[in-house]
């Protein structure tokens, strides 16, 4: 097969992994920086234009889109949709999934556990937010924040006034959640391919921090998750629209709780702390559904 990256960088582990397991099962693969890519959008003959040059066909791509060029990117990737390209997650469920509000609120209506959540416009309705998700402490968030930035622990009702007007006052877009205490500071990547969990980890944060985030100097190690933890992982994929989804639960006293579902998990922390080579699984699902999809055309 041809199959295509859409990674900014082809240093970055996860990237070059990828290259490296479709390399090493007979693929021909290109890493294409979105941002270099402008598009022709005709009712005749979609293409893709690079540095110049207009791309050829690819059988299938692997988006790898950071968050900070998610509008950019989803419109790139929907080209090479309409161009008839296999995509190994589709350009709407990460548009989806990069809201955080909307995507609590889809985990919301399928019956997905979660921290309570509140979410608010006004300085005025803060004293009934924070009451909302069972006081302080809480955590308030950006919803454009990624890696754990934007990501703060108020402690006491007044620092949580504090900042969530100061917020408010500079026109940022910030959603409150209650304060998982029993977590300890943890929490628990689950990798999900198709629909199964293929790989997960336990991520503890540094001492003083909360932020289990290894970008925030967590630290990570091989974990056995729970049937019920197994299938809040899956479901909170499903409901995004993933093929593959890095879905962040917490441990809570009621169960196993979604923070978030992340549309392009990283491959280096859960590779090295499990020993699993993901990136040749993801390869062997790109392979396996393209395959039953173009089974399905020549049927049709």
């Amino acid at each position: 097969m041809k199959i295509a990256i859409l990674s900014r960088n082809a240093n970055l582990y996860s990237t070059r992994r990828l290259r490296e397991a479709a390399q090493a099962r007979g693929h021909e693969v290109h890493i294409i920086d979105a941002l270099k890519c402008y598009m022709n959008i005709n009712d005749n003959k979609p293409s893709i234009h690079y540095q110049g040059s207009e791309l050829e066909h690819f059988d299938a791509i692997i988006p790898r889109i950071g968050a900070s060029v998610t509008f950019y990117g989803c419109a790139v990737l929907r080209q090479f949709e309409m161009m008839h390209c296999y995509s190994l997650n589709h350009s709407a469920a990460i548009s989806r999934s990069r809201d955080k509000l909307r995507s609590l609120q889809l985990l919301s209506g399928q019956g997905v556990g979660m921290p309570v959540t509140g979410f608010a416009c006004k300085p005025d309705d803060v004293p009934d937010l924070i009451d909302m998700v069972g006081g302080a402490p809480l955590v308030i968030k950006l919803l454009e924040g990624t890696q754990g930035i934007g990501v703060v622990l108020a402690e006491t009702r007044k620092a949580a006034e504090s900042v969530l007007e100061a917020f408010m006052g500079l026109k940022t877009n910030i959603m409150v959640q209650e304060f998982i205490e029993e977590a300890g500071g943890a929490d628990i990547r689950c990798f999900v391919l198709g629909d199964k969990v293929i790989a997960a980890m336990k991520r503890q944060a540094k001492e003083g921090e909360f932020r289990s985030n290894l970008h925030r100097g967590g630290a990570a190690q091989l974990i056995k998750i729970t049937p019920e933890e197994r299938k809040t992982a899956v479901a909170s994929a499903k409901a995004m629209g993933l093929s593959v989804a890095g879905v962040d639960l917490l441990r809570s006293k009621r169960g196993p709780l979604v923070m978030e579902v992340n549309s392009s998990p990283g491959l280096q922390g859960i590779e090295v702390a499990t020993g699993k080579d993901v990136a040749d699984l993801m390869i062997q699902h790109i392979e396996n559904n393209y395959h039953k999809r173009f089974k399905t055309r020549e049927r049709g």
